[in-house]
């Protein structure tokens, strides 16, 4: 996420981060980079000018010259306006009604019918909601085909008229079903086009005028970088939407869409999306995506997601295990399911401080675990659960099992004793059990 622009920032910081005397020309020409750097990352011009002036002046305020520590200084100035810049903080979203109306708008190819499904699956396991999708898209039957294979996915119910060429009715109907239903949250796709037009401006409008949405989301492609803010700007201008949500955030996007859609169209980014899963959805924090930007890390948003994985009993349960030494390779293989879950393994190292631009050329993803998992389901119940069963017979049956040799079978099972050893150690020394983001992994390579 970002890739580029946070290379450059950080090649931007390494005019005042280093040994060498800090200047007023230092400051400057770091500033000359940052304006680069967002400018290379689609951000406009003007912005990108008012951007580093804003940084420029509180740098010259907090005395970065006579700091002691002027790189850290600066990078935290870029940070907090980084943050302002998308937004201040968390905007609120809003599903209050019965039902709660939430009208989503995009052009075609945004990812708007796969982030409809996401939102029903976020408001269904993390609000205790019960929604009922709606494809109002008239023109394409491969988006209604789309959104009830979504709604299949997740356990949500959908409505649709095939027959039916007006998109203004299909929304009342879908919401006189909701009520009927006791649908608590109704959310309508529409029919997005490959370009802005008057038609689907008032098609939209119609919707909202007919159905007065609590929440109109506007979809972006972040992709896309400014030519998504200059749409967005079209959309806002006619529908004055309440929020926007961006997409593809997995992708090779420069930046620029996130960076400054809130500074052209004056309205919060709300969600975010990276991943064609049903939980790759968060919330947009601005503070945090600055750090992200920053290569900072972002802890808060890690642990959040590990906990929502978390099981106390469980973990209680595991903690006592490790401290008896009796931690086995169903436990193992238990922990890498609620791994996975958390999303893409990359994405999750990105999130610790200093990761991201580690892990940023190496392929890594959730089939990393594949090896693992193959060599553990070829055993039995019973040697998953008494390591010390496996004689060489049995890991030459194993080996066979899961298409590897013995000799890595074997580098497999002592990689997981040296990790058991490990576990016990620091539980021992008092350490708190962390759960399934707090434990180490094998080394194991094809």
């Amino acid at each position: 996420m970002f890739n580029s622009l946070s290379e450059k920032l950080e090649s931007a910081f390494k005019n005042i981060k280093g040994q060498g005397r800090i200047n007023d020309l230092n400051v400057a020409n770091t500033i000359k980079d940052i304006r680069r750097a967002l400018i290379d990352a689609d951000v406009n011009f003007k912005i990108a000018k008012e951007f580093t002036d804003r940084v420029k002046d509180k740098a010259a305020g907090s005395k970065v010259i006579n700091s002691i520590s002027p790189g850290q200084l600066m990078v935290k100035i870029v940070k907090d306006e980084l943050t302002e810049l998308m937004g201040g903080k968390e905007a609120q979203f809003n599903i209050t009604g019965n039902p709660a109306v939430i009208l989503i708008a995009g052009l075609q190819g945004s990812g708007k019918t796969t982030f409809t499904g996401k939102l029903a699956h976020y408001l269904k396991t993390k609000k205790g909601k019960s929604p009922l999708l709606v494809a109002a898209d008239v023109y394409r039957p491969a988006a209604i085909d789309q959104l009830t294979v979504l709604a299949g996915q997740i356990g949500v119910d959908i409505y649709s008229e095939r027959e039916n060429t007006d998109p203004v009715s299909i929304a009342l109907n879908a919401i006189a079903e909701a009520k009927a239903k006791n649908k608590n949250v109704v959310i309508i796709d529409t029919a997005g086009r490959l370009a802005v037009d008057e038609m689907m401006m008032n098609e939209v409008a119609n919707i909202k005028a007919a159905v007065k949405p609590t929440e109109i989301l506007f979809v972006v492609d972040s992709m896309t970088g400014q030519d998504a803010v200059n749409t967005a700007k079209a959309f806002n201008d006619r529908l004055d939407f309440s929020g926007v949500v961006l997409t593809k955030l997995d992708g090779d996007t420069r930046g620029g869409a996130a960076l400054t859609i809130k500074y052209t169209v004056n309205k919060p980014i709300k969600f975010m999306s990276n991943g064609e899963k049903m939980e790759t959805l968060d919330i947009f924090y601005p503070e945090r995506m600055a750090q992200r930007i920053l290569g900072m890390g972002d802890i808060t948003s890690l642990v959040e997601k590990a906990q929502e994985q978390y099981d106390e009993v469980q973990a209680k349960r595991l903690e006592s295990k490790i401290r008896k030494n009796q931690f086995d390779f169903q436990d193992f293989l238990d922990q890498i399911q609620q791994i996975k879950k958390m999303g893409n393994i990359k994405d999750l190292m990105g999130l610790i401080p200093g990761m991201g631009k580690l892990v940023k050329d190496i392929d890594i993803n959730n089939d990393t675990f594949k090896d693992f998992e193959n060599i553990i389901r070829s055993m039995t119940p019973q040697e998953r659960a008494n390591p010390d069963l496996l004689n060489p017979s049995r890991k030459a049956r194993i080996a066979k099992g899961c298409g590897k040799d013995i000799a890595q079978v074997n580098a497999f099972i002592k990689q997981f004793e040296q990790m058991k050893q490990m576990m016990g150690a620091m539980t021992k020394s008092g350490g708190q059990f962390p759960g399934m983001g707090g434990m180490g992994m094998p080394n194991f390579r094809r």
